[in-house]
């Protein structure tokens, strides 16, 4: 009897043992799966800011390809009154959000990106859609008439309805586009004659002073850049955003598109923010 539960303790210490040494291998492996995992990436907030003579709604179709993609996606108003004083609102806005952040400008939405972002931490990429992607000092004006082309480098009478701003300077008027060249600026056939009719009768007008404002030190200089080129572009030819996409070092993708790319080619437009996106992970 004595030997019989002699060896009952020696198997029952076996056991212990052995149940010590799995629960030290699971241990080991847990630490070893805790050290060599890594967290999942943060999807960065994508913020679409509007050109000129427009709302946040022309970025409608991009917005839900992002969203259907996961990312979350924000389309503050450009104040469309000035390069440093619209600056000033979107950096107030990005100072909102917490996280990483994409931000991507239409047209003169790229001289705002690029004096806003200017010194962010949070901003890890800037994207270009036909836009201005100005150097220091550069204005509106001065990158519109740099090489032929433009619709708009012309006599501001013949391109604008001017509208004086209520206590403001009568020489810097909001400026509208003229219906007649609303359509040959920022369309093509691809956009049906009615909706053109309908953006051109909701713009958004732009102060004159933005057109000749200087932009600042440039954001591109420290903050990755891509950019998106509509060959068919009539606002800003595309031989200027080369130029321009070039000087900024930026990853570039050319389309068939008007100065409007993100309605008539939401998809290709998509694919390049995504990419940035996807560089800054």
């Amino acid at each position: 009897m004595k030997l019989s539960f002699r060896r009952r303790l020696i198997s029952v210490g076996v056991a212990i043992g052995a149940l010590t040494l799995v629960g030290a291998g699971i241990g080991t492996a847990q630490a070893s799966t805790a050290q060599h995992s890594r967290p999942a990436s943060v999807k960065p907030t994508v913020v679409l800011v509007h050109g000129a003579w427009a709302d946040g709604s022309s970025w409608d179709k991009v917005a839900a390809k992002l969203q259907h993609d996961g990312y979350r996606v924000v389309t503050p108003p450009n104040l469309l009154s000035g390069v440093a004083n619209d600056a000033a609102s979107l950096r107030a806005y990005l100072d909102t959000i917490t996280g990483p952040v994409v931000l991507v400008g239409h047209s003169y939405g790229g001289m705002v990106i690029t004096n806003a972002a200017l010194g962010d931490k949070q901003v890890k990429a800037l994207v270009y859609v036909d836009a201005y992607i100005p150097d220091q000092h550069d204005t509106v004006y001065s990158l519109t008439s740099a090489v032929p082309g433009s619709v708009f480098a012309a006599e501001a009478s013949t391109v604008f309805d001017q509208v004086a701003i209520p206590g403001g300077d009568p020489h810097y008027p909001n400026l509208y586009v003229k219906p007649s060249v609303f359509g040959k600026a920022f369309a093509d056939k691809s956009i049906p004659a009615k909706d053109v009719a309908v953006l051109a009768a909701r713009q958004r007008p732009l102060a004159y002073s933005a057109l000749v404002e200087e932009a600042g030190p440039p954001a591109w200089r420290t903050i990755p850049s891509w950019s998106v080129i509509g060959k068919q572009d009539a606002v800003i030819p595309a031989a200027q955003q080369i130029a321009m996409s070039k000087r900024a070092k930026a990853h570039t993708v050319e389309i068939n598109a008007p100065h409007l790319s993100m309605v008539t080619d939401a998809g290709a437009v998509t694919n390049q923010i995504e990419a940035a996106a996807k560089a800054t992970n």
